[in-house]
């Protein structure tokens, strides 16, 4: 397992069309992602789970995956992140 803290530089945080098109990405991956906030752990490939933590900008986010392809899953993810904005 790996996980990485990012930070949401996307002005509008993580809803609508940046967490379609985080969960798009999450999805090219074979691994398990999930996104951690707080005491709170979703499905990172699920739509409802990503936009249930309602990520606003520069909050922070843990991304976890468990796979074949998790270190690449993890640092893709998390540049996305800092990437969308």
């Amino acid at each position: 397992m790996v996980e990485a803290k990012g930070v949401i530089k996307i002005p509008i945080g993580l809803h609508a069309r940046p967490a379609v098109v985080f969960i798009q990405k999450a999805s090219e991956f074979v691994s398990n992602i999930k996104l951690v906030k707080d005491q709170f752990e979703v499905d990172g490939k699920s739509i409802m789970g990503v936009m249930s933590l309602a990520l606003g900008y520069s909050e922070e986010v843990i991304i976890r995956a468990e796979g074949e392809d998790e270190q690449q899953a993890v640092e893709t993810l998390i540049k996305l992140l800092e990437e969308l904005a």
